[in-house]
């Protein structure tokens, strides 16, 4: 496909996405099942600029004066692209399988328009109905924030210490030009190229051989706070497809014993094949069984009970821009008694002078800070561990500064450290 019928192809797929509120993915999934001529290439071309399209689909709205999937083509080209109007022209001629002409219209907004003036929710591409979150959360740089969560995110990965260590990982992706992480000191870093395409990781050696794992230096940074240490058994009780579960599983070199349950046993899937890629050999999966409690066993017998819990995801934008647009308020209503009936869960796997570590990847203080505080209002037996001490007791002394100043718990972010946005938060009990 020509450059020009790729950028068709992204327009028809956002019409797809608005006309029937659907997940980005579905939607490429679809169009490329209708349109099999389409290579590998053409798709994860069409999929870049589909997903640059919804990173700022509120600010190129404001910037060509109209809210479609044609605009917000163009305004991504424009503002993640940075192309100028010469070469979108170029892209919008009308000819062959190009899409029709840009109007006079079209080229004076590219020529004069600007975001200033925009509101935070528009300059920051976020949900109207979330701006009192965000100026709850950033305040006067909650627009900034929003456009870091905009931003495309880079390739994180976590050297697998169970096979290999972070130098020797480096040295086997040099050919991606792979650089360290600068909090994670497991962690590594591939750039996303300009057209918005990653590596093809999954064909990577290191990959196969479970030298590495796929992780958000947030993530790891995550993990890494909870202080798991050999010997000492723990509970992921959100574990998912097991990306928190394999790093506490490398942090105790396979001593001690790591249980991963999740409400859901569909979401557990893909953690078998990761757990034999890994080489971690103290993970014990417990999948639900109907009625039964596969964890009953458990109670009061935890060092440690992670919980990453279930949230809006508002942290992972970069990662998943087209989530932040269907998302709705009630769906905040409903994490947010997820994660206190989570939190609850936990206190009856916790043994005395052990730890929850509460952790979201989300940005808004209701997720956060509230949960963890309403929980310590119901617990008197539990205590939350000051932040900046937490951080330099898992050698992360840099971690410090970001301590929360809205309660208990650490705050991470794009803007303020280049990861995804987390939350993390540690509560001992008495």
């Amino acid at each position: 496909m020509t450059p020009v019928a790729r950028v068709s192809a992204a327009i028809e797929v956002l019409a797809d996405i608005e006309g029937r509120r659907r997940p980005a993915s579905d939607a490429m999934k679809d169009w490329g099942l209708t349109h099999r001529f389409a290579g590998s290439g053409d798709r994860a071309a069409i999929s870049a600029l589909v997903y640059d399209a919804l990173r700022r689909k509120s600010s190129s709205a404001w910037l060509m004066g109209e809210s479609t999937p044609r605009a917000e083509a163009i305004g991504a080209l424009k503002q993640t692209r940075g192309l100028d109007l010469g070469a979108i022209a170029a892209l919008f001629t009308g000819e062959g399988h190009a899409p029709a002409a840009l109007s006079d219209g079209e080229r004076d907004r590219l020529a004069t328009a600007t975001l200033e003036g925009a509101p935070a929710h528009v300059a920051g591409d976020f949900p109207e109905w979330l701006a009192p979150q965000f100026e709850a959360a950033f305040g006067a740089e909650a627009a900034e924030e929003g456009r870091a969560l905009a931003d495309r995110a880079p390739v994180d990965l976590r050297a697998n210490l169970i096979k290999t260590t972070r130098e020797k990982a480096l040295a086997a992706l040099a050919h991606l030009s792979a650089e360290p992480t600068p909090l994670s000191p497991v962690g590594l870093r591939i750039a996303i190229r300009p057209d918005g395409r990653g590596p093809a990781l999954n064909a990577e050696p290191a990959y196969v051989k479970g030298l590495i794992e796929i992780q958000d230096e947030g993530s790891q940074l995550a993990a890494l706070l909870s202080e798991a240490k050999p010997g000492l058994q723990v509970l992921d009780l959100c574990a998912g497809a097991g990306g928190k579960t394999l790093a506490l599983a490398a942090m105790m070199d396979n001593h001690g014993q790591v249980y991963a349950t999740d409400e859901d046993r569909r979401r557990l899937t893909p953690i078998f094949d990761r757990l034999t890629r890994s080489g971690a050999r103290n993970v014990q999966v417990r999948a639900p069984k109907g009625q039964a409690d596969v964890v009953a066993d458990l109670e009061g017998r935890c060092d440690l009970v992670m919980i990453d819990a279930p949230c809006t995801g508002s942290g992972a934008w970069r990662r998943n821009p087209d989530a932040k647009w269907r998302i709705r308020p009630g769906a905040l209503e409903q994490r947010m008694k997820d994660q206190d009936e989570a939190l609850e869960n936990a206190v009856r796997f916790v043994k005395p002078s052990g730890r929850i570590v509460y952790v979201t990847c989300s940005v808004l203080r209701a997720e956060n800070e509230d949960r963890a505080s309403a929980f310590l209002g119901r617990h008197d037996d539990f205590l939350p561990v000051d932040a900046a001490t937490a951080a330099r007791a898992a050698g992360l002394p840099a971690l410090a500064e970001r301590a929360s100043p809205f309660g208990p718990g650490l705050r991470l972010s794009p803007h303020t450290t280049g990861t995804d946005g987390f939350y993390v938060a540690t509560l001992v009990k008495l």
